[in-house]
């Protein structure tokens, strides 16, 4: 049976296998936070440590986000993705046996629950990297969109399946329910079978591949105004999310369920807006998606805050879950194609720092001009904060006119030296000598601006171009490697993209033979002790 557009990708059976896996982590996420919360309250009557299961929860990913990039670029990411499920399983399974047991405190429920925010850390940036490894490239917008239904079906379906079981069991009940859950997802991560990516080079060191992934994301233009983007979308948006608890409470009509009706809501647009987005995307670029979003989300935030009903509230916050997820799909659909696979964890982990620091400095943000003032004011301030935002970012694009291809490229390798060099011998420096035309010494600077990003995205530790003074038109490129090893892996990961940029450097030089390409390596200035000459 074919499927909808909107679920076309679910017809490939790996895709669908992780999909459902993602499923079960995501109520996993939610029916532990509700329960936690929960129990929490009823060990405790300190609103401190109440409060402080929100923040053992979601603090380890700024701690960990990088970290977990990292590792997810530089190991097998199936045997990673199933590692990070199996510990959120195991913390579930402890959880239920001292939850059944009677032997949870309030410190020691809320060292589990940071625990299990270490495994959704370190999660997180494995499966973003995996998905555009399991779906073709015009699938990969709609299978996005399909992580963000699971994720707000989650937020639907767990918090209502927690409620339940503690309304008819206990905290226990839940714990039980979610090491089911977070077991079959583990299950169902084992079965994927995938080619591990192959390389005669040893694996990144965990330092260097964190260093790499901060300076491509410098030096990639394209992630830089994608993570602006995001960081003041939710600086913006989530004011209202973080407030909404205060908002409902003022609402006229409201109750005790109004907020986790409101919250509700968010998932149910977001779902409705995600099964539409194949033919919206047939009509509207991702500029626009940002630009209508950020406007409707600010409209209906207002007229929440103004009108003051419930009846009024309900449809508005579905029709923010559909502004919403049309933002953040927008931008996440152009982060995963700002980048190529070899760093891609690590790119997705520092673009959801990005969300979660936007979120964050709203909740401080707007809390504090609530506190000051009112929470009606809080929410207006922020719209037109985001108004103001739109207009100061309208030249920033993420509706590139063309895509880069990073598709991987041979360069030929690395010759073999005239003397042996260890794998950790450097810095490796490496200079180019082009002979130009003087007259397009401006065109060759601007290519080779942007070949100082491209070499430094790759790994460079730092890059130069340089003028001969005795001759007019000859150039000296250079640029350095961490070693001899790190030279070799920055040539693996040469793309299409580095391969068509290398072509228009070589359409500038006019010499007879090619660039004269040399490698040095640094050489140990250490004094070794002479040996005394013997007399006579």
């Amino acid at each position: 049976m074919k499927l909808p557009p909107a679920l076309a990708p679910l017809q490939g059976a790996v895709f669908r296998g992780l999909w459902i896996a993602w499923l079960f982590a995501n109520l996993t996420m939610w029916m532990n936070d509700v329960a936690a919360a929960w129990l929490m309250t009823t060990l405790t009557t300190s609103p401190v440590m109440v409060a402080l299961v929100s923040t053992a929860s979601t603090l380890p990913v700024f701690l960990l986000g990088l970290p977990s990039g990292a590792l997810a670029d530089i190991l097998d990411r199936r045997r990673y993705f199933a590692a990070t499920q199996l510990w959120v399983s195991v913390i579930a399974l402890v959880l239920a046996l001292l939850s059944l047991a009677g032997l949870l405190t309030p410190e020691l429920l809320l060292v589990l629950t940071f625990l299990n925010g270490i495994g959704l850390a370190m999660r997180w940036p494995v499966f973003a990297a995996i998905v555009p490894a399991v779906v073709d490239k015009p699938s990969l917008p709609q299978a996005l969109a399909l992580n963000g239904i699971a994720m707000n079906l989650s937020r639907i379906v767990g918090p209502a399946l927690a409620g339940a079981l503690l309304a008819a069991f206990s905290s226990a009940a839940v714990f039980v329910v979610n090491v089911v859950l977070a077991a079959a997802a583990f299950v169902l991560i084992l079965r994927w079978r995938h080619q591990p990516r192959t390389s005669t080079l040893p694996g990144e060191r965990f330092w260097g591949a964190m260093r790499t992934g901060v300076v491509f994301t410098l030096q990639s233009t394209r992630l830089r105004v994608v993570m602006l983007r995001i960081f003041l979308f939710f600086l913006q948006a989530t004011a209202l999310m973080a407030l909404l608890p205060l908002v409902a409470r003022e609402l006229h009509g409201g109750g005790p369920g109004s907020f986790t009706v409101m919250l509700s809501c968010v998932g149910v647009g977001a779902i409705v807006a995600a099964m539409r987005f194949p033919h919206w995307r047939a009509r509207y670029s991702r500029d626009q998606f940002i630009v209508v979003g950020t406007l409707v989300h600010a409209a209906m935030s207002t007229l929440i805050v103004l009108a003051g009903e419930l009846w009024v509230a309900v449809p508005a916050m579905v029709v923010i879950g559909m502004a919403w997820i049309s933002v953040a799909n927008s931008l996440t659909v152009s982060a995963q194609q700002a980048m190529p696979d070899w760093v891609r964890a690590r790119g997705m982990s520092i673009y959801q720092m990005s969300l979660m620091g936007g979120s964050a400095a709203s909740s401080l943000v707007w809390g504090q001009v609530a506190s000051l003032s009112s929470v009606r004011n809080a929410v207006l301030l922020a719209a037109v904060f985001g108004l103001l935002v739109l207009l100061a970012t309208r030249k920033l694009s993420v509706n590139w006119t063309a895509e880069i291809d990073f598709t991987p490229a041979q360069t030929g390798g690395v010759p073999e030296p005239a003397f042996p060099v260890g794998a950790e011998e450097g810095p490796v420096m490496v200079t180019l000598a082009y002979q130009i035309d003087p007259a397009r010494a401006d065109e060759f600077v601007a290519v080779m601006e942007r070949t100082r990003r491209a070499r430094l995205r790759q790994g460079a530790l730092s890059w130069g171009l340089f003028r001969d003074t005795s001759q007019p038109g000859r150039y000296v490129e250079y640029f350095i490697d961490e070693n001899w090893l790190e030279h070799q892996r920055r040539l693996e990961r040469f793309t299409a993209f580095d391969a068509e940029l290398r072509a228009r450097r070589l359409a500038f030089h006019i010499g007879e033979a090619p660039p004269l390409l040399r490698r040095y390596v640094a050489e140990s200035m250490l004094q070794q002790p002479r040996k005394p000459r013997k007399p006579g």
